[in-house]
């Protein structure tokens, strides 16, 4: 039996601030407030969804947590998203960018066939190229 990847837990200072950006990032909803957690959902979740699919291939959501420290390092995971071949890939970064993302270098090479850009409080993450699967 397999475990099911159920969450990612960003730790963040604002996570009222970082569960909107996250939100509107990647089309997802906010399902839970309350003063120590917000969580996202991908927005095609829902209770007949849920009932319908299997358990183990329901992908996971998102949860921001406060916590007092600041994020000091670059990440040792970081989270990959991809455009559709239907998409402008420089669309969806300059629209991440409206959003509060900042471009950030983490010593990639300039030809590289992605970017590499933070979330408002810095988590870096990347855009790869466009894709159909």
């Amino acid at each position: 039996m397999a475990l099911r990847w159920y969450t990612v837990v960003v730790d963040c200072h604002d996570i009222e601030k970082q569960a909107r950006f996250w939100a509107e990032a990647m089309d997802w909803k906010l399902v839970y407030e309350a003063d120590d957690e917000h969580v996202i959902v991908p927005s095609w979740v829902d209770e007949d969804t849920m009932r319908s699919t299997p358990w183990e291939r329901i992908g996971p959501g998102m949860v921001f947590v406060p916590v007092p420290e600041t994020k000091a390092l670059k990440n040792r995971l970081h989270i990959d998203l991809a455009p559709h071949t239907s998409q402008d890939r420089d669309a969806e970064i300059a629209r991440l960018e409206s959003l509060g993302a900042t471009r950030v270098d983490v010593g990639q090479r300039p030809d590289v066939s992605w970017t590499v850009l933070a979330d408002p409080e810095g988590n870096e993450f990347c855009v790869l190229s466009s894709r159909d699967s």
